[in-house]
């Protein structure tokens, strides 16, 4: 016979059951406490102790848990490991269920299912990366992906077929994505570092997505915010239905939804966004990456709008040079743009502050962020003046028109408000009159009741009376029994009324003091409550004026990211490019500007280098040839990085740069493989090339490197041969084509707008010296031995190298007809003999001083001394 679950272990198991999928945290007082197969799953995500609780069908019950003020670094923790999490709060006070009786059970219920994709809190996000959840739908022949971070509000969808999934995910590089049951999405997914979800299919229902649209906002139709496809109702629809599951009704606070237009963007797949690092390097992380070498914003939403523009560089020809004129006023005059640095520096993260207000997760401080931003925001319009460029003045005004809001959060706030509304303490003295008294009485108890017992002995006339307090009978008015015949008899009896009456005192009460007893006594939780109705007040207030708060926002990080990309050109001398329709590709004085900056920490100078693939309308393709090592990839990278600076606004790391708007960005760089889908690094070339050569138009800019280097010799040349014909006769692009096959260099002589480059190098007695700079010409060689010595190969193996190597080449060039036959002609490798020992010589003087000296134990003086005597020595 099994045994029956306690009441507590099947409410447990019910509400287990109605979340599947999620671990169940389950408030027990201070605690939220796991069972069964969550407590073994968390306890070994947590590193936290798994110990047990009763027995279940005979077995016992594995539990661990977390205390509840501490939750949020535990959840953090399941998160980032893949794992969702249901909250299932006391909905009542244990004393109400004790008094229905002793086996009832408190109730219970999961008030939100925290996931990837639907974080709000502070100290689960970070503050300078959006927090995306995203959506794909298909209907019928359409499809469309969505996107929303509530953490800040913002809504996008497009429409996106089943081919631009992989690189738009790339770009907005969601937290999660949803996607209906068998979608077949987990490989993307994983690949894009999301976690994917799967919902019925009646989540992504196109009619009932405009019914749960209009209800999110408040509106009896959508057709204000513009006409949209069912492929694009079903996905925002799914988001609508997904956040109504996870946030339990209690929906964030989104912003109408903006339409993403493909072409308006320069199209950069996953594979380029990957090769050219730029908002994550490929070690992993943000550091190393463009975004990382370029981000100068002292905002959070700056920095979010940074990564959003580098992610997603303009092709708008208007927009750019907007974004340009912003830029370029603040550089040229730096000393306003450190006074705006230093008053944007002060900004809170508004949005995100608004955001936690809507959920009912925000507290004190996030009403004083709001006071903070718009107080600031005053500031830095007053200092931007009214001749700002049209970007900086549209900021300007959304900045204005806050201050009844300002005044309200100004009178009703303390300067530093606790974290929580739940304590208390946030209101300022003044604000309101019933909080001032009962603060005061709950503060000053004691000096109200001497004010009071003073009160007393004047009208009675007993000097000894005095006003007490215990714990049976609170508080009371005590004097000898000699003086209690006066306060027994009229009048005073009217007033005083008998208590108790001990051996050698008469206790009394009045009504005044019991009324005061019980003020005193209520007075913190009257306080309190007071305080959460003043908190409430204001939440509403700041809500009610969410949209200019939002627009407000969004103008403080405009101009922080201008100002931090004005002071970035003006610390690394960048320039403005100039941006038009042409398909000029002109960059003098180029330089890589994440490998400059990490060079720069070295003491160390970059070699600038020019690159020119202008040819009239005439395809204009370099054929860059030289060594490893020598600086090509660099030159690949940073010319690719230059046009995606220049369309996201920024100035460029450059002396001159003429560039012709870039529609579509590919850059096959560097060799990896993909071994969990059976894909050599051949194939994962072969692969991306052929993406490129299938994708790109007339208006591309394509990098690619070491084409075919991945198979035998020929099959490699003729590939690479082939696709440098193909980018040159079909796709008519801009492009930069590094190889090895000096064969390739002929191609310039047949090809027009096909051009020779090199990186120039120099040979000093067997070594190889590397210049990293590209000239106009083709290398004949590629030094590789040379390469393979500076690298640390054993010298017997680079001289057999150096042996292979010339009697390869000279039977090239004698017409040999069989690679075979030279290879019967050289001798096999014989272990090289042992070097002879160097010939024995007496010992110098400083030979004998060097071995006497212990470095670490010499001072600064002692060792500059010792340079002294050393060099005596050898006098």
């Amino acid at each position: 016979m099994t045994d029956q679950p306690t009441p507590m272990m099947a409410q447990y198991l019910a509400i287990r059951e109605a979340n599947p999928g999620a671990l169940l945290f389950y408030r027990m007082g201070d605690f939220y406490e796991m069972f069964f197969d969550d407590a073994v799953a968390a306890a070994a995500a947590l590193d936290i102790a798994l110990t047990r609780r009763g027995t279940h069908q005979g077995q016992p019950i594995p539990m661990c848990g977390v205390p509840v003020h501490a939750a949020e670094s535990y959840l953090l923790t399941l998160i980032r490991k893949g794992f969702r999490v249901a909250i299932a709060e006391q909905m009542e006070d244990p004393a109400e269920a004790r008094k229905r009786g002793s086996k009832s059970v408190v109730a219970r219920d999961v008030v939100r299912l925290v996931t990837p994709g639907t974080l709000t809190e502070e100290s689960l996000l970070e503050a300078r990366r959006h927090n995306f959840l995203a959506a794909y739908a298909t209907v019928r022949d359409d499809a469309a992906l969505a996107w929303v971070d509530i953490s800040t509000g913002t809504l996008r969808v497009m429409n996106c077929p089943s081919s631009r999934l992989a690189p738009e995910l790339a770009r907005i590089a969601p937290r999660e994505l949803l996607a209906v049951e068998g979608s077949g999405l987990d490989d993307l997914a994983t690949d894009q570092g999301s976690v994917l979800t799967e919902l019925p299919a009646a989540s992504f229902d196109s009619a009932a997505a405009a019914r749960r649209l209009a209800a999110l906002f408040r509106v009896e139709t959508l057709d204000g915010f513009g006409s949209f496809s069912r492929a694009e109702l079903a996905a925002m629809g799914a988001l609508a239905a997904y956040l109504d599951m996870t946030q339990k009704a209690q929906m964030p606070l989104i912003r109408p939804p903006l339409r993403e237009d493909a072409q308006g963007a320069m199209q950069i797949d996953a594979a380029t966004r990957r090769n050219l690092e730029l908002t994550q390097a490929l070690s992993g992380g943000r550091e190393g990456s463009l975004l990382a070498a370029i981000d100068r914003s002292v905002t959070a939403a700056g920095a979010r709008l940074l990564e959003r523009r580098i992610s997603a560089p303009s092709r708008d020809m208007g927009v750019i040079r907007a974004r340009h004129d912003a830029v370029g006023w603040l550089l040229a005059d730096t000393g306003l743009t450190a006074r705006l640095r230093e008053a944007l520096a002060r900004v809170p993260d508004m949005d995100r502050a608004v955001s936690r207000l809507a959920l009912e997760r925000g507290g004190p401080r996030d009403l004083s962020a709001i006071r903070a931003g718009l107080t600031q925001g005053l500031a830095v319009a007053a200092l931007l003046g009214d001749d700002a460029p049209p970007l900086l003045a549209e900021a300007v005004g959304a900045l204005s028109g806050h201050e009844a809001l300002i005044d309200l959060l100004d009178d009703a706030l303390v300067a530093e408000p606790p974290l929580l509304a739940r304590d208390g303490g946030f209101t300022a003295s003044g604000f309101d009159a019933d909080l001032d008294e009962t603060r005061r009485l709950r503060d000053e108890g004691r000096g109200v009741i001497a004010q009071m017992q003073a009160d007393y002995v004047a009208r009675s006339g007993v000097g000894s009376l005095k006003i007490k307090h215990n714990n049976v009978l609170g508080y009371f008015i005590e004097t000898t029994a000699t003086h209690a015949e006066k306060m027994l008899a009229p009048p005073l009896s009217q007033i005083f009324i008998h208590r108790q009456t001990t051996a050698n005192q008469i206790r009394f009460t009045t009504v005044e003091l019991s009324e005061l007893e019980t003020r005193i006594l209520n007075a913190r939780d009257r306080a309190l409550e007071i305080e959460r109705g003043i908190f409430a007040r204001l939440r509403d207030a700041v809500l009610a004026q969410a949209g200019p708060v939002g627009q407000a926002a969004r103008a403080l990080a405009e101009i922080d990211l201008a100002a931090a990309l004005g002071d970035l050109a003006a610390e690394q001398d960048w320039t403005r490019p100039v941006i038009d329709d042409s398909r000029a590709f002109l960059i003098e004085g180029g330089r890589h500007p994440v490998v400059e900056a990490a060079l720069r920490r070295k003491s160390q100078s970059f070699v600038a280098n020019d690159c020119a693939l202008t040819e009239g309308e005439t395809p204009a393709i370099w054929l860059l040839t030289g060594p490893n090592m020598a600086g090509k990839s660099t030159f690949l990278r940073q010319n690719a990085l230059i046009a995606i600076l220049a369309q996201a606004g920024s100035f460029v790391p450059a002396t001159r740069a003429h560039l012709g708007l870039v529609s579509q960005l590919f850059s096959r760089v560097g060799a990896a493989d993909d071994l969990a889908r059976g894909r050599s690094t051949f194939m994962v070339e072969m692969v991306e090339t052929a993406a490129i050569l299938n994708q790109a138009d007339d208006r591309a800019l394509v990098i690619l490197d070491e084409i075919g280097r991945g198979t035998a010799t020929w099959d490699g040349l003729s590939i690479a041969w082939a696709v440098m014909e193909h980018l040159h006769a079909v796709n008519r692009c801009r492009a930069l084509f590094a190889t090895h096959y000096h064969e390739l260099t002929a191609l310039a002589a047949r090809l027009d707008g096909v051009e020779n480059a090199t990186v120039a190098v120099r040979e000093w007695e067997g070594d190889v010296i590397f210049l990293h700079e590209v000239i106009r010409g083709a290398a004949d060689r590629s030094y590789g031995v040379q390469v393979a010595r500076l690298a640390g190969l054993p010298d017997a193996a680079v001289a057999r190298a150096r042996d292979i190597l010339t009697s390869l080449e000279s039977g090239e060039r004698e017409g040999a007809a069989r690679p075979a036959a030279i290879i019967d002609d050289l001798p096999l490798f014989r272990a090289a003999p042992p070097a002879p020992a160097p010939a024995r010589t007496a010992p110098s003087p400083v030979d004998d001083r060097l071995r006497e000296i212990q470095p670490d134990s010499l001072s600064p003086r002692e060792a500059l001394d010792l340079i002294y005597e050393l060099k005596g020595l050898t006098a």
